[in-house]
């Protein structure tokens, strides 16, 4: 008959697969690791990710080729818009000084207007949350001003600030205060009221229970109002910028469109969209590390 031998460790019983020597936190690492599938599978993983958004960009640009070529149209306006010729077009923008110091304005005219509204809109947004009848009053109110496009008030912008880059920043803060007012309310409202309850019972007074409680609790919520704000903006920024001023993304491409330079319209464009990605990409960053604290 044979028999099965198992090693005997100091506790007093069998050590299998040698899980029983170790501590509960090891066993648990190990069998975490095997769950996961060790580093090899999540780098295969990343390296996929880039790899088919590498080929959704390589056949985005195919497409663009094709459809700026002499196999699909002979119009010299479309023609002209083609990736040789919207790589020209970069290059004279870049030669001349202008698109970098347009697009510096641009990025500041975007701050200006995102600060703005999260002046305004985070404190509005926790009255809204912290205030149920505040709320019910200035509800219809709000959701009726939100529905009317920012770029409506571009003739008011024009006649109280004048021309320059105050009409620019108001109508990219009409634009970014709503996300960001009804993000905040929202989080507020989804926030246990049991914490405000315990902070009170602690004898915190309010000032303590807004900055100790609230504001960290709902801290991903304003950062995802901000989040989705910075798009908003951005897209309104460039429209708000044919109106009026002499700088900036936005004027460079009707600039470049009365010269009939669709090549550099094309530049400033796909600028725009490099610029929008980047911006994107950092707040998603800045929100990841906002929600991990």
């Amino acid at each position: 008959m044979t028999r099965t031998h198992t090693t005997s460790h100091p506790g007093g019983g069998p050590d299998t697969d040698g899980l029983a020597a170790s501590s509960p936190r090891e066993a648990r690492r190990r069998r975490g690791d095997r769950s996961k599938g060790g580093p090899t599978t999540a780098g295969s993983a990343v390296a996929a990710r880039w790899g088919a958004g590498l080929l959704g960009l390589v056949l985005g640009l195919g497409v663009w080729a094709l459809l700026t070529s002499g196999l699909v149209t002979d119009d010299p306006v479309i023609s002209g818009m083609s990736p040789a010729r919207t790589w020209v077009g970069l290059d004279d923008l870049l030669d001349r000084g202008v698109l970098l110091s347009d697009a510096s304005v641009s990025l500041y005219r975007l701050v200006a207007g995102l600060a703005a509204a999260a002046l305004l809109g985070v404190p509005l947004g926790l009255w809204l949350g912290l205030r149920r009848r505040a709320e019910a009053v200035a509800g219809p109110l709000v959701q009726f001003l939100r529905m009317i496009s920012p770029l409506s008030w571009a003739p008011v912008a024009i006649a109280v600030f004048g021309i320059g880059n105050e009409p620019v920043i108001f109508l990219v803060a009409a634009a970014a205060i709503w996300p960001i007012m009804l993000s905040t309310s929202a989080g507020v409202q989804a926030m246990d009221p049991g914490y405000l309850d315990v902070a009170r019972t602690m004898g915190a007074s309010g000032w303590e229970r807004l900055t100790r409680v609230v504001i960290p609790a709902v801290r991903p919520s304003i950062l995802g109002g901000i989040r989705l704000a910075l798009g908003t903006a951005w897209i309104v920024l460039v429209p708000a910028e044919m109106l009026g001023v002499r700088s900036g993304l936005g004027y460079q491409i009707l600039n470049a469109r009365d010269q009939l330079a669709y090549d550099q319209v094309m530049a400033v464009i796909l600028v725009i969209g490099v610029l929008g990605f980047a911006l994107d990409s950092l707040s998603r960053l800045l929100l990841r590390g906002g929600t991990a604290r």
